[in-house]
């Protein structure tokens, strides 16, 4: 009897890492899935954060559940702008390796690709999974904070105005552009 007590949890445990894993490969499987339909997935996360809206609207609550979705989806927005390699840092090194007597390369030699520091996928990914669970979130109870929400928006408001117009100073200063613009692609084939 006692060697059944011993084996029954190891059991569960090897039946639970079973379906942990099968559950795991299918949610990767979907992933891998949707991955090359950019603005289907995009089309997706927007309509779930339109309901989630049209829920916070008809609710009249969780507002404190929408204004931490703002701030989550506002720093995703700002690492999916923001470069890998930070130029205001490799300038500081570039200086001073001047100092100590090398060489510094001129940006205008090599070509050198914008790279994210959050990439497209990772950013929907979050998004959508943020936006599911503030949506999932907005029918409990306990999350319906009493707050005042003109307060919120107002600060969600002036922080997103500073933080987009520091990251645009930034872009403008070491001179990258996140994004491909039509308009640059028919000047670089001139």
């Amino acid at each position: 009897m006692d060697n059944l007590n011993a084996i029954a949890p190891d059991n569960a445990a090897n039946a639970f890492s079973a379906h942990t894993s099968a559950l795991s490969q299918r949610y990767q499987t979907l992933l891998d899935t949707v991955t090359p339909f950019t603005v289907q997935r995009w089309a997706f996360t927007v309509g779930v954060i339109f309901l989630f809206m049209l829920r916070i609207f008809f609710a009249q609550g969780w507002y404190i559940v929408c204004y931490a979705l703002g701030i989550y989806l506002l720093n995703l927005f700002l690492a999916f702008l923001t470069p890998k390699f930070d130029p205001s840092l490799e300038q500081e090194m570039q200086d001073e390796e001047t100092e100590e007597g090398t060489l510094p390369t001129k940006a205008g030699q090599e070509f050198r690709p914008f790279i994210r520091r959050l990439p497209e996928f990772k950013f929907w990914h979050s998004a959508t999974r943020a936006s599911l669970f503030s949506l999932v979130a907005s029918f409990f109870a306990i999350f319906d904070v009493p707050v005042f929400w003109p307060i919120l928006l107002f600060y969600f408001i002036i922080l997103f105005f500073l933080t987009m117009r520091r990251q645009l100073e930034h872009m403008r200063k070491y001179r990258y552009v996140p994004f491909d613009l039509p308009w640059r692609k028919r000047h670089a084939s001139k």
